[in-house]
């Protein structure tokens, strides 16, 4: 179903009936993907229709930042609670889909300033969302647990922030080195946590972006579950923009 929607100063035609889902599913066993040395998600039955209960009826037990997408708000990283539910509150956003191969930096690999200067040139966006290269299906199911996984410069996501990218979604299960003793650059850097800190800006991690998604412009819906917690389980879904 083919629509135009008017989105501030702009139309744009995209096609309702092809949503790409670019979120990782929740599976209760080790296939999941894990990340921050956790165990895998699970799943209690409490009652279940095989048993001839009336209903199926299961308690979940998981963490949002290590079991799947999730989308974090400042919450994350403050002393103050704030909620994830409270701060988003708009849920359509005008994206750019990249893809870039992170570069090796002494022992690891980074995305510096340089590759999203390249990738968005003039562009304005609200939101971006990175692929990272090599990009397989082994992405749905690894244990990012003590390896050291490739993460954005801190000069990087300045760079996204005064670009004005208010929402960042990424392929990684987290913008900053996974042991960088607690400084964890990136995040401050994108929430600004040193100055007027953008309590309205969001992170989204351990998406999954398919190859056969090309890279440009898309209209993104960005859905979480209504959660009062730094960090909810999200699917953001994305619709091709048809015009230019």
């Amino acid at each position: 179903m083919l629509t135009t929607i008017q989105y501030g100063s702009q139309k744009l035609k995209i096609n309702l009936s092809e949503p790409l889902d670019i979120s990782i599913s929740l599976r209760m066993d080790k296939t999941n993907v894990i990340a921050w040395y956790q165990k895998a998600p699970k799943l209690k039955k409490i009652k279940s229709v095989s048993k001839k209960d009336s209903t199926n009826f299961n308690s979940i037990y998981f963490n949002p930042h290590a079991h799947g997408t999730h989308t974090e708000c400042v919450g994350h990283i403050t002393k103050e609670f704030n909620s994830i539910n409270k701060h988003l509150k708009q849920f359509f956003f005008l994206a750019e889909v990249i893809t870039v191969a992170p570069e090796k930096m002494d022992k690891d690999f980074v995305i510096s300033k340089k590759q999203m200067q390249f990738v968005l040139g003039n562009k304005k966006r609200e939101a971006i969302i990175i692929r990272t290269l090599p990009n397989t299906k082994e992405k749905l199911s690894t244990n990012y647990s003590k390896t050291n996984p490739p993460y954005l410069l801190e000069e990087a996501v300045i760079y996204l922030r005064d670009k004005g990218i208010e929402h960042l979604l990424i392929d990684l299960p987290s913008i900053d080195k996974e042991k960088d003793g607690g400084k964890l650059l990136s995040h401050n850097a994108f929430w600004n946590t040193k100055g007027k800190t953008r309590f309205n800006a969001t992170i989204t991690e351990l998406v999954f972006v398919p190859n056969d998604i090309k890279d440009g412009k898309y209209f993104l819906n960005l859905q979480i579950a209504p959660f009062e917690n730094d960090a909810s389980p999200s699917k953001p879904v994305l619709y091709e923009v048809l015009n230019p």
